[in-house]
């Protein structure tokens, strides 16, 4: 058990929040979860979320003990001040900064700062989010050095202590799937297949291999290809 007993998991509903709220479990003898509305495209993945939390709670008696409290916060001001592929109809595309227009500016600067206030009120130690550096789309707000900056300013700003964890930052999606088998065996995997959701465009009408997704766009693509290098 880590020093650090209690946990705040960003957990969105898809692939990525769902194998670190499993890795939280593991590892935390209290764990809370926070969710977020902010007008993204991809709306499903919050309908999603409680049944994937009602079926972790069923991997056993531990997990189930250990998790608590599921925070849902409206930050739908982010759709009102952004304008992307993710809070709007269009086509996703890149962009002439490089980067593509998925990426919703201060996304996760905000994710991280509100949660940092609801684990102060919650008594809460450490941040865990899903944020991957090794196999992403080119998030500025994904990388190491920004997690690490703004644990700083975090603490700096609330006298805290936090510790902001980020287990999934050097590995990429076969080993993501890989993490999720080593934690729960093949029926978290197969949680995570059939229930979690990643696409951008909100699409759950076929069930693939990899789960539910239109198959095209970059976060089908990515997790797609994850777990055929996964089941290889």
């Amino acid at each position: 058990m880590n020093s650090a007993d209690s946990a705040l998991v960003l957990f969105s509903g898809g692939q990525d929040s769902t194998t670190c709220l499993a890795w939280a479990l593991a590892r935390y003898s209290r764990v809370e979860t926070i969710g977020f509305d902010y007008g993204q495209r991809h709306a499903i993945e919050l309908t999603v979320r409680p049944t994937v939390l009602q079926k972790l709670r069923g991997f056993s008696a531990e997990w189930d003990s250990r998790l608590g409290e599921d925070h849902m916060i409206d930050l739908s001001l982010i759709s009102k001040i952004s304008d992307t592929a993710l809070t709007s109809n269009v086509e996703i595309a890149m962009m002439e900064n490089g980067l593509p227009n998925t990426f919703v500016p201060g996304r996760n600067l905000l994710f991280m700062t509100v949660a940092a206030t609801v684990a102060y009120r919650r008594g809460l130690n450490v941040l865990v989010g899903g944020m991957c550096e090794t196999d992403f789309s080119g998030y500025p707000d994904c990388r190491d050095d920004t997690m690490k900056a703004l644990q700083v300013a975090l603490n700096l700003g609330m006298a805290t202590k936090l510790q902001v964890e980020t287990p999934l930052m050097w590995i990429d999606k076969a080993e993501t799937w890989k993490m999720a088998q080593d934690l729960g065996g093949t029926a978290l995997v197969d949680l995570i297949r059939s229930e979690t959701h990643t696409c951008y465009l909100g699409e759950r009408g076929k069930l693939h291999d990899w789960g539910y997704g239109c198959g095209t766009c970059p976060a089908c693509a990515l997790r797609a290809r994850g777990y055929a290098d996964f089941v290889r």
